[in-house]
C-alpha cells in the first residue's frame, strides 16, 4: 500500500485519505532536480562535451542537490531555523545557477564573445519565435510546480490555495515581461530576448512564496525580478562572464530576490534566516561545482 502522511506529519498507510503521499513527494523532488541541472544545461549549451555534462549532472543529482535539498524540505539546520522556500527559488534555482556559474568561469567566454578592448560582442539566438515558444512552456509548466507543491487539493482550502498560486504565478510573469520590455526600452530598443529573460526572472522571484502576496505585490515581485535579469545581464557583461542564455541574472539573481523577499508577504519568515539560506546554498553548491568542474578540465 502507498504511504500517505497525514496533515499532522503521522504516517499512514492503506486507505488512508492523508495530506499527500510520499510517492508524489518524491516525483516531486526528480522533477525540481531535473530543474537545477537544466539551468546549467542553459548555460553552457552548444559549448561542451557530452560526458562531463552527464558526470556532473550524476553528481548534482546524486549528491550536491540532496544536500542542500535536505536543509530546507527534509528538516535540516534551515527548515528547523524557519527558512522559507514553498517552491524552490532557492532549493532548486540557486542550486542551479550556482553550479552554473561555476562551470561558465571554469570554461571561459566562446571565442568572439568579447573584443579586444573588453566589450561584450551579440551572440543572438537564430530562431526568436523558437526562444518564445520555449519560454511559454516553461511559463504553463511554473503553475505545476508552484501549484503542484501545495501537494494537495482534496479539500477546499487546498483548492483555493492552488488556485491563488496559479494567478500570483501567472501575474509575476507578467510583472517580469513588461518590466523587461520597458527598461530595455529605455535604452532605445525593446529587447524580446530579454522580456523572454524577465519573465523568467519573475517567475524564479515568486517560486519562493507564491501562496501569501496579493496579486497587485506578486506583479511588484514578478517586475523587480525582470528589472534584475535586464541589469544582471549587463554585469555578467561587464564581469567577462559568458552565460549563454542568461540562466544565472535570471535563476541566481531572481532567485536571491524572491528568497528574501518572502518576509515582506509571509510573517513567519524573517530576513536573517532567508539571508542565511541564500548564503549557505550559493556558498556550497558553488564551491562544490566550482571543484568538480576544475578537477573535470584538468
Amino acid at each position: 500500500s502507498p504511504i500517505l502522511y497525514g496533515s499532522d506529519g503521522s504516517i499512514e498507510g492503506g486507505d488512508f485519505v492523508g495530506y499527500y503521499s510520499h510517492q508524489a513527494d518524491f516525483f516531486f523532488q526528480v522533477v525540481f532536480v531535473a530543474t537545477a541541472m537544466s539551468i546549467v544545461s542553459g548555460a553552457v549549451a552548444g559549448r561542451m562535451k557530452l560526458l562531463p555534462f552527464f558526470l556532473f549532472a550524476i553528481i548534482l543529482t546524486g549528491f550536491i542537490y540532496p544536500i542542500q535539498g535536505y536543509w530546507n524540505w527534509g528538516g535540516g539546520f534551515l527548515s528547523s531555523n524557519g527558512y522559507s522556500d514553498y517552491a524552490g527559488s532557492g532549493t532548486v534555482h540557486l542550486c542551479g545557477a550556482a553550479a552554473a556559474l561555476a562551470v561558465v568561469m571554469v570554461l571561459g567566454p566562446r571565442k568572439g564573445k568579447y573584443s579586444y578592448d573588453g566589450s561584450s560582442m551579440p551572440m543572438p539566438g537564430s530562431n526568436i519565435p523558437m526562444a518564445a515558444l520555449g519560454a511559454w512552456i516553461l511559463w504553463l509548466g511554473w503553475f505545476g510546480f508552484n501549484g503542484g507543491s501545495q501537494l494537495a487539493i482534496g479539500t477546499a482550502p487546498d483548492a483555493i490555495a492552488v488556485s491563488k498560486i496559479f494567478i500570483n504565478t501567472l501575474l509575476a510573469g507578467a510583472g517580469g515581461v513588461m518590466a523587461a520590455a520597458a527598461v530595455t526600452r529605455l535604452s532605445g530598443k525593446t529587447d524580446v530576448v530579454q522580456m523572454l529573460n524577465g519573465c523568467i526572472g519573475g517567475l524564479v522571484a515568486i517560486t519562493a512564496e507564491p501562496l501569501m502576496p496579493s496579486p497587485f505585490a506578486s506583479i511588484l515581485i514578478g517586475a523587480v525580478g525582470g528589472i534584475i535579469v535586464v541589469y544582471g545581464t549587463k554585469m555578467l557583461f561587464a564581469l567577462k562572464i559568458d552565460d549563454v542564455v542568461g540562466a544565472v541574472p535570471a535563476h541566481l539573481f531572481a532567485g536571491i530576490w524572491g528568497t528574501l523577499i518572502v518576509p515582506a508577504t509571509n510573517s513567519g519568515a524573517n530576513f536573517g534566516t532567508q539571508l542565511l539560506g541564500v548564503i549557505s546554498i550559493n556558498a556550497f553548491v558553488f564551491v562544490a561545482a566550482f571543484i568538480v568542474w576544475s578537477l573535470m578540465k584538468a
